[in-house]
Order: C-alpha cells, then structure tokens, then sequence
C-alpha cells in the first residue's frame, strides 16, 4: 500500500515537499517513481528512483528543479518540488515496482510500475 502526503497550494516560484509512505518490508528492494496528471490530460511521469537511490531518472520537464529521494529505514519516498510553475498544477501518485528494469525504461512506458497510491493534489498559482 502506498500513501501519498504533502500536496497543497503553493504560489508560482514556491516549494513542496511530497512524501510517499509504503508498506511491506519489500519497498527496499523495490524501484519507485513519481507520476502526475493534470485535469483533462494523460498521466506523465515524474521521477523514478532505483532501490539504493543511488540511480535517478526525471523527466525532462522537471529536471533541475525536482528531486526524488528515499529512506528505506521509513519504508518512505520523497519528491522535493522547487521553482514550481502553474503547469506543475497536476494530481501527484506514488508508484512502485520490483523491477528489475532500467530507470529509463519506467520513464519511456517501456515498463510498468505494479502498485499505486491514490495521488495528492499539487496547486500552483500564478
């Protein structure tokens, strides 16, 4: 089960902190990964991260502003949202994976993530 927290309503240029919490003793092992869908669009992806945190993957969009991280001892994944604009404004979900397949792979559709949480909603406002 994953439990996604810290949306809310932030002003252009602003910062948020998204928390993914999950549960089972496997989530160390597991790859995780940020995805976001804004009203009337597809679901994108956001952020992968591999089971060490070693290895990261972002989207092009995001890149230099958002930051996935994760805390295996609190079974938690993080995504530090900085500089956020009004197009950042999207419903946010945790998502996670045994793998064992490359970060890109997630992040070009190329694999799949097998669990979900049910989303945080991020607001930016101009």
């Amino acid at each position: 089960q994953l439990v996604e927290s810290g949306g809310g309503l932030v002003q252009a240029g602003g910062s948020l902190r998204l928390s993914c919490a999950a549960s089972g003793r496997t989530f160390r092992t597991y790859v995780m990964g940020w995805f976001r869908q804004a009203p009337g669009k597809e679901r994108e992806f956001v952020a992968a991260i591999n089971w060490s945190g070693a290895g990261t993957y972002y989207a092009d969009s995001v890149k230099g502003r958002f930051t996935i991280s994760r805390d295996n001892a609190k079974n938690t994944v993080y995504l530090q949202m900085n500089s956020l604009k009004p197009e950042d404004t999207a419903v946010y979900y945790c998502a996670a994976d045994p793998g064992p397949w490359p970060l890109t792979d997630y992040g070009r559709g190329a694999a799949a993530f097998q669990s979900w949480g049910q989303g945080t909603q991020v607001t930016v406002s101009s």
